[in-house]
């Protein structure tokens, strides 16, 4: 039951991050600033990622896709406006804060954030490794979290097992975040290959087919991947068709409206928590349309004039198949054979695509796939069996299976959704629920001198 690895008189950090895009970027962040805040000592944290590098949706840094949310719902303005890791210092660090404000737009570009997220990464990185208590391990993966009883049969710590090339080694730590990402969604029976992408890679692939010239694509979704997936298609292969399939009669638009927007307040987290059940159910469907296969209605229009030109002219490449599913598609080797039905007279078609790109959305990954040493079976349930979270975003847990009771912090970042609200899995409160996170690991920790890791390794 007892973790691998650590060495008596060894001081455990106070924190594991597992996975390092921008909800536990923003969690570092806020660890290197209370830390400062301190003075006392510095909060120690390492952070995991399977990434060579920082990385956020590579795949679908599309030329000229916009961010859907204000650039001041950063890493970190809505916490600490002050703190150098504003998108504002990373203007003004990079000599475009005036250009920015000329711009006239509170939303940048996709490309132009991740940019600030990798600046910030960077950031940590230099701070951390000058005395800050903070670092990151890339190329390296997260396996397993393991119980480490005490004496009295008490989990006051945490190991977690980490594979780092051909080692593994262990890192002991009071409290683990885990920020395990989304995992790309397919339907049933829907299998990633060569020539059938889900959207999450869409650059990458495209890259693969230059110096070709298709003939048709397939995109699959209503959202607004879906129609960005359509839009770049379209003009990148400026002689191949594209096909837009979706159960809808047309696209929806998103409600970016001020009120509707109050749903991605923090203050709103607050509201979704205490809310019953009913209650709670009744705010995400209202709100759907605020974030799920809605689509900005800029781009909306723009697909329907290019559309409408080209009907005009007699050289439709754009294509919809609206109040359709796809009833079966098959990889021939050199192409795909997508059957679309429709959903009002149940008529079939086939289409023969170069490539189908599914943009279904994505799942949270279930972070007790990575609890071991009975973690797993300890962790508190709803009446519907979902994940029970307290409002600080720590795992609700019980005994484990053969006793002992778990002090130790075990933190969620992504499904809590049916606990915390649609913002979730979004940038829109990163910075404030990084600052509460903080506060509960660092309300726990123990005062004292600074503190080191305690890391063992072993062959793999």
């Amino acid at each position: 039951m007892t973790g691998n690895g650590g060495h008596p008189g060894d001081v455990p950090l106070d924190l594991v991050g597992a996975g390092f895009g921008p909800s536990n970027l923003g969690i570092a962040i806020a660890l290197l600033e209370r830390g400062a805040e301190k003075g006392d000592r510095r909060p120690t944290a390492r952070f995991v990622e399977r990434q060579q590098r920082f990385g956020w949706h590579r795949g679908m840094l599309l030329e000229g896709a916009t961010l859907q949310v204000s650039h001041l719902k950063d890493l970190v303005t809505l916490r600490k406006p002050s703190s150098p890791y504003t998108f504002l210092s990373y203007l003004h660090e990079r000599g475009r804060l005036a250009d920015f404000i000329n711009y006239g737009s509170n939303f940048p570009t996709r490309l132009e954030f991740h940019d600030y997220l990798t600046w910030a990464a960077g950031a940590v990185a230099r701070e951390g490794a000058d005395g800050g208590g903070v670092s990151v391990d890339y190329g390296d993966e997260v396996v397993e979290v393991l119980p480490v009883r005490s004496d009295d049969g008490t989990v006051d710590l945490l190991d977690v097992v980490v594979r780092a090339g051909e080692r593994t080694q262990t890192l002991r730590t009071r409290n683990v975040v885990l920020a395990c990402g989304l995992r790309p969604f397919l339907p049933a029976g829907v299998e990633a290959g060569p020539r059938i992408w889900h959207n999450r890679d869409l650059l990458f692939r495209t890259r693969e087919l230059e110096g070709t010239a298709p003939v048709r694509f397939a995109v699959v979704g209503a959202g607004q991947s879906a129609a960005e997936t359509v839009e770049h298609l379209h003009r990148t292969f400026p002689t191949a068709e594209v096909h837009a399939v979706f159960a809808r009669y047309g696209y929806s638009p998103a409600d970016d409206t001020s009120f509707a927007n109050r749903i991605f307040d923090p203050a709103a987290v607050d509201d979704f928590y205490a809310a019953p059940v009913e209650v709670k159910d009744r705010i995400l469907g209202y709100h759907a349309n605020t974030n799920y296969s809605v689509v900005d209605p800029e781009l909306i229009e723009g697909l329907y004039r290019t559309h409408y030109h080209e009907r005009v002219a007699g050289s439709e490449r754009l294509r919809f198949r609206n109040v359709s599913r796809v009833a079966d598609v098959v990889d021939a080797g050199d192409r795909v054979e997508l059957a679309v039905k429709s959903l009002i007279d149940g008529a079939r078609e086939v289409i023969t695509a170069d490539a189908v790109v599914y943009a279904t959305g994505y799942r949270s990954a279930d972070p007790r796939t990575l609890l071991g040493g009975g973690l797993a079976d300890a962790v508190l349930r709803d009446p519907t069996g979902q994940l029970r979270v307290g409002r600080d975003y720590r795992l609700e847990m019980g005994e484990l299976p053969c006793g002992g009771r778990i002090t130790a912090g075990l933190h969620v970042q992504g499904p809590t959704e049916h606990t915390h609200g649609i913002t979730s899995t979004l940038l829109s409160t990163i910075a404030v629920r990084s600052g509460e996170i903080v506060d509960s690991i660092l309300s726990r920790s123990p005062g004292g001198a600074p503190v080191r890791a305690t890391v063992s390794a072993a062959p793999r």
